[in-house]
């Protein structure tokens, strides 16, 4: 199970002992409106489980987290991967390098493809349990990691938008609720119903409840035929009411961002508007990636 592509790294399946190491290596890694990771949050990536995409997780079979390791054993970067039977593509769920080195990065991804062998691989393309629905790589943070992956031979995709607003700003005066509200489970929040007075739906957002003081604007649409109505600033205002009032103290947001040209369906300028004039900061840019045998 050697890899001879930097060095004398050397890859090994994770061990328990390894714990302490990993974690730290994801917190070197984390972006701010992210949580601190856990050993309980470990341990549900390593078996493969996550309580965002958690659909996209039950179709894989068992995740694989091997670590690499310079002569002296000591642990410089960690990675997890799994071949998805459905359509037998290899996906590289996370990965992290010590340093954001590029070469044990080039390393992890290089030992990921080996195991998985020749066939298309997805790199990044869910969230897993370390992250707070981190959905792609943000290149920015972690721009090694990025030319690692397009050295291994991937090409990446600028998929999110990473935004985040702390609640300690003013928040709407709107006399709320102006939208139903209804429990989920994933991911674990609520949904928000925007009608009008005759019952017509007009808009829906999705929040996760807060997880270490921070919530999860996972997603807000008003329907076309009703934008410029400023329906929109209404439904995330009362968004960002009940996150505050739920605890949080800071709020992170996705927008996915790579609608094709001329798919005014899928067009997210407005909704990229709305945000940032509701006092939202873009801290990256989360990509995915896929490399073809």
């Amino acid at each position: 199970m050697a890899i001879t592509t930097v060095g004398a790294l050397s890859a090994r399946p994770y061990a328990a002992g390894d714990q302490d190491t990993v974690l730290a290596l994801v917190e070197a890694d984390r972006l701010p409106g992210q949580p601190e990771a856990t050993p309980a949050m470990l341990a549900q990536a390593l078996a493969g489980r996550s309580p965002v995409d958690g659909g996209w997780w039950a179709e894989l079979e068992t995740v694989l987290t091997d670590v690499v390791h310079d002569p002296s054993g000591r642990v410089r970067g960690v990675v997890s991967y799994v071949t998805r039977p459905g359509d037998g593509a290899g996906l590289i769920l996370w990965l992290h390098a010590e340093e954001e080195d590029q070469a044990v990065a080039q390393a992890l991804a290089g030992h990921a493809l080996g195991q998985l062998g020749p066939r298309t691989v997805h790199a990044f393309e869910f969230a897993c349990a370390l992250t707070l629905g981190l959905e792609g790589l943000p290149v920015r943070n972690r721009p090694a990691t990025r030319r690692a992956l397009e050295a291994t031979g991937f090409t990446g995709r600028d998929r999110w938008r990473y935004l985040h607003r702390p609640l300690d700003s003013p928040l709407p005066t709107v006399a709320y609720p102006v939208a139903d509200v209804c429990h989920c489970a994933d991911p674990p929040g609520w949904q928000l119903h925007l009608r009008e007075s005759d019952g017509t739906p007009v808009g829906e957002a999705t929040i996760g409840r807060p997880r270490n003081r921070t919530g999860v604007l996972w997603c807000i649409n008003i329907d076309p035929a009703h934008r410029g109505r400023g329906l929109g600033r209404l439904l995330l205002g009362q968004c960002l009411t009940r996150l505050a009032a739920e605890g949080a103290r800071e709020v992170i947001a996705y927008v996915d961002d790579d609608a094709p040209p001329g798919d005014p369906e899928h067009d997210r300028t407005a909704a990229n508007r709305l945000y940032d004039s509701m006092g939202f900061t873009e801290l990256d840019r989360l990509w995915s990636f896929t490399r073809r045998p």
